[in-house]
């Protein structure tokens, strides 16, 4: 409590808050020209009621100047003196000071502090701040590394460490630069040495020119580590440095995020502006710029501020002293006695001096280098040593956070009770039992708080100030804050987050398509068009395979009579009609009455079977699943094509006003997203909506394309059965719980998020609150809209027309073969040569005239002429007489048998 005592006693005192003292005036001596701290002290003394001030400097090394302008100091009637820096110098206004009984305030750093009772210095204690380092470079178990220093001072600053007992093995680097500021030979030695462990002590300025020239001698990867003990490290720009992959640790006084701190860097810059004449010109002071020096100087202030309310009423702040005489301040001793007793939270932490003035009771944040930046992972102080954050984090138990969250649907929302509810019970959803799981894991406790306007949080271009719930966890009015809040690179600037519980992306909630008419040749479509062209033309090719084999097959041609044994004709059944009559019979699973005879044309047939049978299964399998889909007529398929055809159909399409996918929207590269991110802004009043609520009843009223995350509109389409998700998501990202920067319990929690991620849990309360609880699952199996059946393509069905062209073909060379056969026992049998009996055959068979053929006879069965005339007229009449049993008439042959 006294802490926070003093804390609010500093913001109020910021705030120009009535003082007692505005009879008492202060003095600052300082070296050179430092604009900063003579900004910073005048507004801090004024802001703390000092009457009045005086600032003077003074070069190093003359003395004589340092006395002149202390006396005339002390002549004005200060009460106290700050200042200066240089040793020398230092010396001679503590003797002044010593001599006329006026504190002597210092803010520098002192390994051999003066032994003057009436010096004070707030800066942390030399032995101690050396000892802190040796403790820090000791816990990081080191076996070898280079310490770099600057001159006699840094080396006294690391000392401790050489005066330790463990076995190190150091190597020891000056860094005088030859003048040169060129470090790079010195830095160019050490890569060469193989030592990657190193300790940096020195000043600011030139750290920045060190670390810049070790990056371009090759000395920042991730196998070099780095130790630097400058406590305004954070002050330099480490962005470059960023993604090096080195381990780079230091130390800090000044927390960046306290609120203490902002208020000095606005003070800053508010003294800035008043001093130049073009106030637009001056840039607002970053709290991490603020350098230690600068910060003492304002404790130093307030702790004389607090000792001299504690004097009497009456002349407290009169002195009425000079240099020539030997009176002193009266107050002096008690003024003095009073700063040592007293002890407040100021800027650089706890501002505690012992009985001899000296600060040896403070805090170090040790802070590392990631890619977020500079963060604190453990602090240190002479009573506890070196504390992990992660240490300290482990134990939540009966801690109390208050939780902020809106009443976004299903993430937060009011319990339907017919009782009236207190406390958390008043709400319930998602949000509200991820909050509730997290709880049981580590054991804390939690109140939830509503932001009204369900406002996420954005940040003001103008101000540089978050509102919404970003805005209320940087201000400390909740240390959570927990919804549909989307991780972005901009809010992490700002807070830190969890692991993210939910993963999701931009996408499009829509209107479903309508049906579309049926097609009048629907029956056509499961194949392709390609399909239907090699179709037929397999059963043209086939068909008249048949008849051509038919008509070269021996077997085909068969005795019309077969009681008789010695036929005078032959006839062939495989006519070009019956042929396509054929094919087309087995392709319409009908069959025909002819039945092949040969061995080819059978192989043909079977061939031609199996083809039917693959693709008349295929026909029918694809045929049941268009009849069983219906196909839909969608405006657009993706981001791309809704920018297409907007204008066209009059359809728009927004988003939820300051909200993550607007400015992802905004920052996006994308020409089509930048677009899209104009077309809002002109249309703002018409397009963009203040809730997802009311982009979800916009999208199902009117031609609305509502652009939201992918979880959120998984939930709104379990609820409103005529919406659907249009493509697919345009990002990745996640939810994530916010909490304020460098927040020591982000670890833990993140944590237990994971936990509950791996047991299921938070795919539980998904499923829960998505498709079970206020509605959900309604549209479940409503979906009309599925995959569209597609017609099948021939690399679906190639394959039996490969199998129908090598049968067939199989089919042809055995036809051959059979007729060869055929030919060569005819040859033997009437004594004639192969090659005139080929002749003979071929002639006949490519005439392709008639179906009958003449039998050759034997030598010496030859007939008269009578006898062969009524054998031919009896043949007439029978063939006449004979059974149409193939659809046609034979034509006889009239011709002499062959010799």
């Amino acid at each position: 409590m006294r802490i926070i005592l003093y804390l609010l006693l500093s913001l109020l005192d910021f705030l120009q808050a009535e003082s007692t003292i505005g009879d008492c005036s202060v003095a600052l001596l300082y070296d050179g020209d430092d604009p900063t701290k003579e900004s910073v002290f005048a507004g801090a003394a004024e802001d703390l009621g000092f009457g009045s001030h005086y600032i003077d400097s003074v070069q190093a090394f003359r003395s004589y100047d340092a006395l002149d302008k202390t006396c005339r100091m002390v002549e004005n009637g200060v009460v106290a003196v700050f200042g200066p820096r240089s040793e020398e110098n230092a010396h001679i206004v503590e003797s002044v000071c010593l001599n006329k009984d006026i504190p002597h305030i210092e803010t520098r750093w002192n390994y051999d502090p003066s032994k003057s009772t009436n010096t004070l210095n707030v800066h942390p204690h030399g032995p101690t701040l050396a000892r802190a380092f040796a403790d820090l470079v000791e816990s990081a178990n080191w076996d070898t590394f280079t310490l770099f220093f600057e001159d006699n001072d840094s080396l006294t600053r690391i000392s401790e460490i050489l005066k330790r007992d463990r076995e190190f093995s150091i190597a020891i680097k000056q860094l005088d630069g030859n003048g040169t500021a060129n470090y790079r030979p010195l830095l160019k030695e050490v890569l060469k040495s193989g030592h990657n462990h190193f300790v940096i002590d020195c000043h600011i300025d030139r750290l920045t020119i060190v670390l810049q020239q070790a990056q371009q001698v090759g000395l920042m990867t991730s196998d070099y580590h780095y130790f630097i003990t400058n406590l305004d490290l954070q002050t330099i720009d480490m962005e470059p440095y960023k993604y090096s992959g080195s381990n780079i640790s230091g130390v800090r006084m000044i927390d960046p995020d306290a609120i203490i701190t902002e208020s000095l860097a606005t003070l800053i810059t508010s003294r800035q502006s008043n001093t130049e004449e073009d106030s637009s010109n001056v840039e607002d002071i970053a709290p991490e710029s603020i350098r230690l020096e600068t910060a003492l100087i304002v404790d130093g202030l307030q702790l004389l501020q607090l000792a001299l309310e504690e004097l009497p009423d009456m002349n407290r702040c009169v002195t009425d002293v000079t240099c020539s005489s030997l009176k002193g301040w009266t107050h002096g001793s008690t003024a003095i006695n009073n700063m040592k007793m007293t002890s407040f939270e100021g800027i650089t932490g706890l501002i505690k001096l012992d009985a001899e003035g000296h600060r040896k009771d403070f805090t170090l944040d040790v802070i590392n280098l990631n890619e977020d930046g500079l963060f604190k992972v453990a602090a240190w102080n002479i009573s506890h040593g070196i504390r992990s954050l992660r240490e300290k984090e482990q134990n939540l138990r009966n801690m109390t956070f208050t939780v902020i969250t809106a009443l976004t649907e299903p993430y937060g929302m009011h319990t339907d009770s017919e009782t009236s509810l207190t406390g958390n019970a008043r709400y319930e959803g998602f949000a509200i039992d991820l909050i509730h799981e997290l709880s049981k894991i580590e054991k804390f406790n939690y109140t939830f708080i509503i932001r009204e306007d369900k406002s996420n949080g954005s940040k003001n271009e103008t101000t540089g100030k978050w509102d919404g719930m970003i805005g209320d966890v940087i201000d400390g009015t909740a240390d959570l804050a927990i919804t549909d809040l989307t991780i972005t690179s901009e809010r992490e600037t700002a807070v830190d987050f969890t692991t993210p519980f939910l993963n999701l992306g931009i996408s499009i909630l829509y209107q479903k398509p309508k049906k579309s008419p049926p097609n009048f040749f629907s029956f056509a479509e499961p194949f392709a068009l390609e399909v239907w062209v090699w179709l037929g033309g397999a059963y043209f090719i086939v068909s008249i395979s048949l008849f051509i084999m038919g008509r070269l097959c021996p077997s085909e041609w068969t005795n019309p009579y077969p009681c008789v044994d010695e036929p005078e004709f032959l006839i062939n059944q495989f006519s070009l009609r019956n042929a396509f009559w054929f094919t087309i019979g087995s392709l319409m699973q009908q069959g025909t009455e002819i039945a092949p005879i040969a061995f080819a044309t059978r192989m043909t047939a079977g061939i031609w079977w199996f083809f039917t049978l693959i693709m008349v299964s295929s026909y029918t399998a694809n045929l049941a699943a268009f009849l069983a889909t219906e196909n839909t007529e969608s405006a657009f398929n993706d981001v791309y094509s809704l920018l297409k055809v907007y204008a066209k159909e009059n359809i728009k399409f927004g988003a939820k006003n300051k909200g993550a996918t607007m400015n992802f929207f905004r920052d996006s590269k994308n020409e089509d997203f930048l677009t899209i991110y104009n077309y809002m802004k002109e249309n703002e009043q018409s397009v963009m909506v203040d809730s997802n609520q009311a982009g979800v009843k916009k999208a199902e009223d009117e031609k609305y394309a509502f652009f939201m995350e992918s979880v959120s509109i998984e939930y709104e389409i379990q609820r409103h059965c005529s919406l659907k998700m249009v493509g697919e998501t345009l990002d990745e990202k996640g939810y994530g719980i916010a909490m304020r920067k460098n927040f020591a319990h982000r670890h833990i929690l993140s944590t237990a998020v994971l936990k509950l991620l791996e047991n299921g849990k938070i795919a539980e309360l998904k499923r829960k609150w998505w498709e079970e609880k206020k509605g959900g699952g309604q549209c479940m199996g409503q979906d009309t809209e599925s995959q569209d059946a597609k017609p099948l393509s021939l690399k679906n069905v190639g394959g039996v027309f490969w199998v129908t062209v090598g049968g067939t073909a199989c089919a042809i060379v055995l036809v051959f073969l059979e007729m060869c056969l055929h030919i060569v026992k005819e040859a033997i049998k009437h004594k004639a040569s192969f090659t005139a009996e080929l002749k003979e055959e071929l002639k006949f068979y490519l005439t392709f005239k008639g179906l009958v053929k003449p039998v050759r006879l034997k030598k010496g069965d030859s007939k008269s002429p009578a006898e062969s005339d009524k054998s031919e007229k009896s043949e007439e009449q029978e063939m006449q007489e004979m059974p149409n049993s193939y659809g046609f008439l034979p034509e006889i042959l009239n011709k002499p048998p062959l010799d």
